[in-house]
């Protein structure tokens, strides 16, 4: 018998069928084999599909709002979903089939609505019953952005080590300060005893 797990917010509704795991000894409750999820949005069609598609909608969504966010052109395309702005309040999602000769979903979502079903899969995501294969998170990230990041990682990984290097030296050398030359020390002190 499959499982059911439901993500509520507000007005879009999560459900994700599987099965467990039992191979790696899980529990009778857990999801590891996804074989149906679900998405419900007041007032919109049933958006349903198998795993292969979940993962891609959701790193849309996430995509999209971070553009969002961040004010840049909020604008993601890909082979099974489409996300533009008609303006500040009101986004168009294109759903696409992978079956031939099914025409594409279109709905038209405001913020309130693109910020529950992000909630929901934010929910998915922290949930210790659901557990998801994640694909490698740079693919997640647009290409601009990847570009970006790499430049940065590069910058630090060329400048960190020799900073890490110059303060050891620095405070290896800084120690001799307090320990002084014991040569001259006894020196000093000869000087100084009275015969």
């Amino acid at each position: 018998m499959q499982n059911k797990l439901s993500f509520h917010q507000s007005s879009v509704s999560l459900e994700i069928i599987g099965l467990p795991d039992y191979s790696n000894n899980e529990n009778k409750d857990q999801i590891s084999i996804i074989s149906q999820w679900k998405l419900t949005i007041i007032d919109k069609p049933l958006i349903e599909g198998k795993i292969e598609h979940l993962e891609p909608i959701m790193n849309a969504f996430y995509i999209y709002s971070n553009l969002l966010i961040k004010n840049k052109i909020p604008l993601f395309e890909s082979k099974l979903i489409d996300i533009k702005a008609d303006n500040l309040h009101e986004h168009n999602i294109v759903l696409k089939s992978s079956k031939p000769n099914v025409k594409p979903l279109i709905l038209k979502i405001g913020n309130s609505l693109l910020s529950d079903t992000i909630n929901c899969f934010d929910q998915l995501n922290e949930s210790p019953k659901v557990r998801i294969k994640k694909t490698d998170i740079p693919n997640r990230i647009p290409q601009k952005l990847k570009f970006g990041l790499n430049k940065k990682v590069k910058f630090f990984n060329f400048f960190f080590p020799p900073f890490i290097a110059i303060c050891s030296l620095i405070l290896f050398s800084s120690s001799f300060i307090y320990f002084g030359n014991p040569i001259e020390n006894i020196e000093k002190k000869e000087l100084i005893k009275p015969e």
